[in-house]
């Protein structure tokens, strides 16, 4: 198990690192204290429960206080822990987007899914999925509001990652949740990489999702890959500015006839060279282990192959 790391970012909200694949700042949860009961939001991948139970213990906290389980959506490096916490947390119940409640339930066709992304991985990656007993999930809807001790969370429905995605609007902070509709961003760089895996990636529907995120002109994005961010307006434009980017030269190789293996390799240059732009290109790994350039490619693949026969 690797050494558990805490960062709080707010006097009631502590960032879990689950050192993902023993390397840090990859995946995080955060941890809500205030009031009598613990909130957390993203359970993360089983593959690291025990780190994640381990960083909410260096904090101060028992587990076991644990009530709420917030998972914006249900990709594995998001809710894959949850059949194994709510079998450990007596007390927790899951809260999770109408869509991917009933693969939370049944993860059958879930982990089939990402059987044919991973193959082999499965276990190194994510560790045991475990269904989790319908009486422990709750459905949220787009506008639900959430009382975690004494802060009151709003959910928004956010597509275009996943059409099960969730973020979290906690007004009083002006703070947003993110998941995974605010990219990905480690280190604390200036710099956004769009996480577009099959197969329900949708460009439009992620442009309105980031609309109704700057809507609520926010001063803090606290995202799941990776921390906590105080420039959203800078932020969100570079998230959709190297997603369109990216799109366009996948669809202009795409209708070239080029096959996916020889994009992934020309996506991966430019990005590596965009990284080394800004810093140094050790960072290119851990963004690859956050949301590779094959699983990008594909997204890409899909989704123009579903427009196109639309």
């Amino acid at each position: 198990m690797a050494e558990p790391s805490v960062r709080q970012v707010e006097p009631d909200i502590f960032l879990i690192d689950q050192h993902f694949q023993g390397v840090p700042g990859i995946i995080g949860s955060y941890l809500l204290t205030g009031g009598d009961e613990l909130t957390l939001i993203e359970a993360g991948p089983a593959s690291t429960t025990e780190t994640l139970l381990a960083g909410i213990r260096s904090a101060g906290f028992d587990p076991e206080r644990i009530t709420r389980i917030l998972v914006t959506h249900i990709h594995l490096d998001h809710a894959g822990a949850c059949g194994t916490l709510v079998r450990r947390l007596p007390r927790a119940t899951v809260y999770v987007h109408p869509i991917g409640a009933p693969h939370l339930v049944d993860p059958e066709r879930l982990l089939s899914s990402a059987s044919r992304i991973y193959g082999d991985q499965m276990e190194t990656l994510w560790g045991e999925i475990l269904p989790v007993p319908a009486d422990r999930v709750v459905e949220v809807h787009d506008g639900d509001e959430i009382l975690t001790g004494g802060t009151t969370l709003r959910a928004l429905d956010t597509p275009g990652h996943a059409h099960h995605h969730l973020a979290f609007h906690d007004a009083d902070r002006r703070a947003v949740f993110t998941g995974d509709v605010a990219g990905v961003r480690l280190g604390g760089l200036s710099y956004v990489r769009p996480p577009t895996p099959p197969p329900e990636l949708d460009l439009e529907l992620w442009r309105q999702s980031v609309l109704r995120l700057r809507e609520l002109r926010p001063e803090r994005l606290l995202l799941t890959h990776f921390g906590a961010f105080d420039d959203p307006d800078w932020h969100l434009d570079d998230l959709l500015s190297r997603l369109f980017y990216w799109a366009g030269r996948v669809e202009t190789r795409l209708d070239d006839g080029t096959d996916a293996e020889l994009i992934t390799r020309e996506l991966e240059r430019v990005g590596d060279q965009e990284i080394d732009r800004i810093t140094d290109r050790e960072w290119a790994q851990p963004y690859e282990l956050a949301t590779n350039y094959r699983m990008t490619v594909d997204g890409f693949a899909r989704y123009f192959r579903k427009r196109n026969r639309g």
